[in-house]
């Protein structure tokens, strides 16, 4: 897959989790496909669970680490959108996701979140956005978002230009926020992951 942009973002902890998480909910959203990467615990179901709070689900986010699947609707700008959680940690192959239908889930409208990707190997569509959320001391997270298609470039520069939150700083520029969001120019050669 080519990545075509990415960020960096550091976390010093939750609350700058939940403020990434709000600047991508405050962009028009419509069937982009999401996936998180990480170890268990690196906080791919908060970073979730924060998104899905911010656009607009109410009430308790359950991880789907035994339904597989969670879905929600929301109202956004007077239309109906469908997002759906998935957690695919319990795959033991990946033929599963065919056998769960989850195929036609992917090809319809709607916001898809997907934890534990590689679980479901090479029958997942490219996605718009891979978060790979690494741990570090306490609540610190290492976060490398990278955009494998247009409406992921779409997004990441979205959620720069985002007024929710802390505004991102630039590589090699200081806002004098301590540990705020670092913006990788885009990549100029052929990148595979």
């Amino acid at each position: 897959m080519t990545i075509l942009e990415s960020r960096h973002w550091h976390w010093p902890d939750e609350v700058a989790c939940a403020a990434t998480a709000a600047r991508l909910a405050a962009l028009p959203l419509a069937t982009e496909f999401i996936e998180l990467n990480g170890p268990l615990g690196a906080g791919k179901t908060t970073f979730v669970r924060h998104l899905l709070h911010a656009l607009g689900v109410h009430g308790h986010v359950k991880s789907p680490t035994y339904a597989l699947m969670e879905p929600y609707d929301v109202e956004r700008d007077g239309a109906p959108l469908a997002l759906w959680h998935f957690d695919f940690y319990r795959f033991d192959d990946p033929n599963e996701w065919e056998d769960a239908g989850f195929r036609d889930i992917f090809a319809s409208p709607g916001v898809k979140l997907v934890e534990w990707p590689d679980k479901a190997g090479d029958l997942l569509p490219v996605p718009d956005l891979r978060i790979t959320i690494e741990p570090g001391d306490g609540e610190r997270r290492t976060v490398r978002a990278d955009a494998l298609s247009a409406a992921g470039v779409g997004l990441l520069k979205g959620v720069d230009a985002s007024p929710v939150g802390a505004a991102p700083e630039v590589a090699g520029a200081h806002t004098g926020v301590a540990d705020a969001d670092a913006v990788v120019p885009p990549r100029t050669g052929v990148e595979t992951a």
